[in-house]
């Protein structure tokens, strides 16, 4: 192998290792698992903690597509439809067996890739959708009523709501739809049936 191939082929084994142990799992047993001296990998990953940042880099950003902030704020659309088109997006892209598990286990064990991915959930989705479902009210921006925490955990419910049946299924092992283009269709037509009305009164109490 190349250089550049070992250190990919080292980077992808990484990604099943800890997806399976998490991250209790040891760089020499990862090294026995694929075949190659405890040493090798530390000639394409300096310490443990650059190769996880790697395997962040790997799972988490090459898969966020910059694409959605637009589609969040693209008011061509109805919000429903943004929301919808967004979660049906993000569960293709997102709801794997690598991707969620080294997802939990960060958050375990306090390693920093759970907080930052979640707050590019929050700059990019979370926060701007707050701002268009007021503007889709007719309700004051930021700039005359700041956001405030009950806003943004109405969206933070919905995003776990889409997020769970991972957990579900990766996580617990228990079963959920094949196809789970419906279920989140339903997630989004029933925060809108009732969120809303919810985040009218946030904000007019707020105002």
């Amino acid at each position: 192998m190349r250089a550049t191939e070992r250190e990919q082929f080292i980077l992808e084994e990484a990604v099943r290792f800890f997806a399976e142990h998490g991250f209790e799992g040891q760089t020499r047993e990862l090294a026995k698992r694929i075949g190659i001296t405890h040493s090798a990998i530390y000639r394409h990953f300096p310490s443990k903690e650059a190769l996880i940042e790697r395997v962040y880099e790997h799972v988490y950003l090459s898969r966020w597509d910059e694409a959605w902030a637009g589609l969040i704020t693209d008011r061509s659309l109805p919000l429903e439809g943004r929301l919808t088109e967004f979660y049906l997006q993000y569960v293709n892209r997102v709801f794997h067996y690598d991707w969620v598990r080294i997802f939990v286990f960060s958050g375990l064990k306090a390693f920093d890739i759970t907080p930052r991915y979640l707050d590019i959930v929050r700059q990019q989705i979370i926060e701007p959708a707050c701002l268009e479902l007021r503007h889709e009210l007719g309700l004051p921006g930021a700039d005359e009523t700041p956001l405030t925490e009950r806003e943004t955990e109405l969206f933070w419910g919905l995003h776990g709501r889409i997020f769970y049946l991972a957990i579900r299924r990766f996580v617990y092992s228990t079963p959920t739809p094949e196809s789970l283009d419906d279920i989140v269709r339903d997630g989004v037509k029933s925060f809108m049936l009732g969120g809303p009305e919810v985040a009218k009164t946030i904000v007019q109490a707020k105002a």
